[in-house]
């Protein structure tokens, strides 16, 4: 197995020499590169898409969203996704996580749980906590420094990672490049008793340029015992001592503490959806994301990239874990609560990156290769089941010392990547590419009660991941683009860790390997653009439980393994249609809606002591309508955007079980709409105000039952809100 993965790897390497050396044989003919265009964004869209060739990356023939932040009608201070994401369609929203904590997001089917389907990023550096243990993101980036938002889908994965949801990259603003001294500030007031406030200076002395920012955002919450203490900071310096090189030297870092307000039964909610089953519940992610970068510019055709970062910290929790109907009560006779389950998940994941664009001539056609290696190096040590106190405030002491689950998984991978683009005609460009991911998963530790030898502890990564892509440009404009890629997503931590003495784990883990394929026409005429394409995702090795005796002794286990695929089709539509179009005054419709059929193929889950065969059935958590429809009047500097978002029905589980259970746990997630009313209205150049009514009709609604954290049952989505803000600049 070394040997052919050494061979592959040789191969690669000699193919990507060949078109590099090739290419440099025919720079002598002249051309003219152009400097990067910034992304201002047209007042009238905001929404754009990434041009062809960005930097060292390739984005022909992929489909693609670039969200103008800083022109959106949205609830910045709190990044409302529906709002912020509402022009991609199919974009589902978990909104369960405290006030604007987290972006829980996903495309085409997938679980939003914290983006973990995702390769995430701030300024390209990958933000994902563990992308091998637990690829969620738990860093946490204020929307008020955010300029632009870049979303690749999952066939544009060769370039930056295996994942199936694909890149999904946050662009901060950039530092003032005219004048030494800027100061920004932003600060935002709402129901609830939020406030935030986000401060920013910026400038350029010499060749030396900066920014730095520091947020602040306090929030009771919607629901009672629902407190959310948020700050996040961040230095970022750029140096460019020839016009040719440019330096970058980045720390950011977010913390909060979130008390959660616990989980509810379906009876609970309709009574009450503001009701709290717990007050001792807290959360606190604090990470750090440090990075160095260098770009250099070689040649009029050739760009070298390489970065050095890593995300480093805690995901703290201190929990009565139970169900709703189990409550957190006094005990009668000590007058004490229960102990508390306290878990510390460390992070320490290291990530290099060198890549290459180079572009070439073989005759009339044009061609560019873009090519590099990504290394990662993570260890997670996760101390799970410790016995906390019995207080109610944020304490992650231990009154016994011990863990019930002291375990590092430690990963070593190696990644090496290549795409080359043909202009086969002036009008088509066709692009193969290759991905190979090299590495091992190794679990080391104790869980109480186990048997260490019982557990498994190595997992292999050996993927050659392949794509291909084609662009072609119609002669008014237009654009046709198809592509197919495959991807993978590695088997992470928890689906390894038994979670009682009834499970096992099944040593023979298979990662999840599967493609997305999609093809799509874009274009415009007028005031009118759209984007509409069709897709398939296959998901293979899909992980589940299924009932047995998995010992051969005649007891029952549960045990943790591969239980089936999934196949997932689907059309996004996207549509934008200036009404009217005015130098002072202008109104814009548009509708972003995607249709899905998710569906288990060859599949099979536990029920009980019995294993049942779900084939045909709805994939968990995957709607068959998501759609979002607004309007938007401008005039002069006042926009007054409504914002109609509609999901349909979803299952919890992949039994697709109507009726809720005891907990909520499971059950049908019910459909719901909602209205959002935003205004913004630009006083001066420098200073401008956002007025937003989230939920005008105060609907009481949810979005998932979790069946993990932050605990099984239902948990209620925000009611009616209001938010005021004022932005100015010095």
């Amino acid at each position: 197995m070394v040997l052919t993965d050494l061979k592959t790897l040789l191969c690669i390497a000699a193919w990507l020499l060949t078109q590099v050396l090739y290419g440099q044989k025919t720079d002598s003919i002249r051309t003219k590169s152009l400097d990067a265009v910034t992304i201002a964004g047209d007042k009238l869209f905001s929404v754009e898409r990434l041009p062809k060739v960005k930097g060292t990356y390739l984005w022909a023939g992929r489909k693609n969203e670039v969200i103008n932040v800083q022109n959106l009608d949205a609830t910045i201070a709190e990044k409302t996704p529906r709002q912020i994401f509402s022009k991609v369609p199919g974009v589902f929203v978990y909104d369960m996580d405290g006030s604007g904590n987290q972006t829980n997001i996903s495309t085409r089917g997938l679980d939003p749980h914290r983006g973990w389907e995702y390769n995430i990023r701030k300024n390209g550096i990958i933000t994902n906590s563990d992308m091998y243990g637990y690829p969620a993101s738990h860093y946490s980036m204020p929307m008020e420094a955010v300029d632009h938002i870049e979303l690749v889908r999952g066939t544009g994965s060769l370039q930056y990672g295996a994942q199936f949801g694909g890149m999904l990259n946050y662009v901060s603003k950039k530092p003032d490049t005219v004048k030494a001294f800027t100061f920004e500030s932003v600060n935002s007031l709402g129901s609830f008793n939020m406030m935030s406030t986000y401060n920013a200076v910026s400038g350029t002395v010499g060749k030396v340029q900066y920014y730095a920012y520091y947020n602040k955002r306090v929030s009771d919450g919607y629901r009672n015992n629902s407190h959310t203490d948020f700050d996040a900071q961040s230095v970022m310096l750029i140096y460019t001592p020839v016009k040719a090189l440019q330096l970058k030297a980045e720390v950011a870092r977010s913390n909060y503490v979130y008390q959660i307000p616990g989980p509810l039964t379906d009876s609970m909610f309709r009574a009450d959806p503001r009701l709290s089953t717990r007050a001792r519940n807290y959360f606190n992610p604090g990470i750090f994301v440090p990075s160095l970068s260098a770009e250099w510019k070689v040649s009029e055709r050739t760009i070298l990239s390489w970065t050095v970062s890593a995300v480093l910290g805690a995901r703290n929790s201190v929990q009565f874990d139970k169900p709703a109907t189990t409550p957190d009560a006094l005990d009668p006779v000590t007058l004490q609560y229960a102990a508390r389950q306290v878990d510390i998940d460390r992070f320490n994941s290291y990530t290099t990156e060198l890549r290459m664009l180079h572009q070439y001539t073989i005759g009339k056609m044009q061609g560019a290769v873009a090519a590099g290696i990504q290394v990662f190096d993570n260890d997670l040590h996760r101390r799970q089941l410790g016995k906390g106190t019995t207080g109610t405030g944020f304490d992650l002491s231990l009154t016994e010392p011990g863990w019930g689950r002291d375990l590092h998984f430690k990963t070593k991978n190696l990644a090496l990547f290549a795409e080359n683009s043909f202009a086969i005609l002036p009008s088509l460009i066709v692009t193969p590419g290759v991905r190979v991911e090299l590495g091992n998963s190794d679990m080391t530790g104790v869980i109480r009660s186990y048997d260490p030898g019982t557990l498994p502890n190595t997992i292999r990564h050996r993927f050659p991941l392949f794509g291909i892509h084609a662009d072609y440009t119609l002669k008014n404009g237009h654009n046709l683009y198809a592509g197919w890629s495959q991807a993978y997503r590695p088997v992470i931590f928890k689906d390894i860790i038994p979670a009682s003495v009834y499970e096992t784990v099944d040593k023979n883990l298979k990662d999840a390997d599967g493609y997305n394929l999609e093809a799509g026409y874009r274009g415009s005429k007028g005031t009118l653009r759209w984007d509409v394409s069709a897709f398939q995702l296959v998901y293979n090795n899909r992980l589940g439980t299924l009932a047995g005796d998995a010992a051969g002794d005649g007891n029952f286990y549960i045990q943790r393994t591969n239980v089936g695929n999934s196949l997932t089709r689907g059309i996004e539509l996207f549509a934008e249609y200036a009404v009217l179009h005015r130098e002072r005054a202008s109104i814009t419709m548009f509708t972003s809606t995607a249709l899905f059929d998710a569906r288990y193929r060859d599949a099979v889950v536990r029920s009980g002591d019995k294993n049942i065969d779900i084939d045909g059935n709805k994939v968990e958590t995957v709607p068959d309508v998501i759609t979002r429809n607004g309007v938007t009047f401008r005039s002069g500097e006042l926009s007054l955007s409504c914002l109609y978002s509609y999901t349909a029905k979803s299952y919890a589980d992949p039994l697709n079980t109507e009726t809720p259970s005891a907990t909520g746990s499971v059950g049908a997630v019910p459909a719901y709409g909602i209205l959002d009313v935003n205004a913004s209205f630009r006083i001066y150049s420098n200073l401008m105000m956002r007025f937003n009514i989230n939920n005008v009709t105060d609907r009481h609604y949810f979005t998932k039952r979790p069946s993990f954290y932050p605990g099984p049952g239902v948990w209620s989505s925000d009611g009616r809100s209001v938010n005021f803000s004022v932005a100015f600049k010095i």
